[in-house]
Formats: structure tokens, sequence, C-alpha cells
């Protein structure tokens, strides 16, 4: 069975082309799915488009959900990615 992971983030900025980018290339590095869910909306964090269609902006609340494998490990490195958004 697969692991699970959710975390919890606080945007310090707008979730933008930049920093979509850096969570693609992040999540990119592991085999677990990871999403991102803002209010009702739900994206997955390989998509940069998906990412950029969530509207998340500096001070929101963003989870992070992995499945998978690496499933822990995936859902901090995103997590740490959208911490240091810029």
């Amino acid at each position: 069975m697969p692991e699970s992971s959710e975390l919890t983030v606080v945007l310090p900025a707008h979730l933008h082309a930049r920093p979509a980018g850096q969570i693609v290339v992040t999540a990119a590095t592991f085999t677990s799915t990871v999403e991102i869910v803002y209010g009702a909306k739900t994206a997955n964090a390989r998509g940069v488009l998906a990412l950029l269609a969530l509207g998340a902006t500096a001070g929101e609340t963003v989870t992070v959900r992995a499945t998978g494998d690496d499933a822990p490990a995936a859902a901090e490195a995103v997590a740490a990615a959208l911490r240091t958004t810029t």
C-alpha cells in the first residue's frame, strides 16, 4: 500500500509562473503523485497551467497532498518550494 502525506502551507507570495515552474521541477523528481489544493480546486503539481489555474495568492493557505512510495519526502519538498516562492 502506498504512503500518503498531507501538509499545509501559507504562501509567502502569489503562485505565478516562476514558482509554479519550480514546483513542477521539484515534483518531477519524485515517483509519488503530488497535488496542491486551494479552496475547492486541486492541481497536479507536475502541471504549470494547472497550478496557475488555482489562483492562489500571497497569505493564502494551500494543502500539499502526496501519494506513493516517496510521499512524505515529495510532500515536504513541494511544501518547501511553496514556502520559498517569490
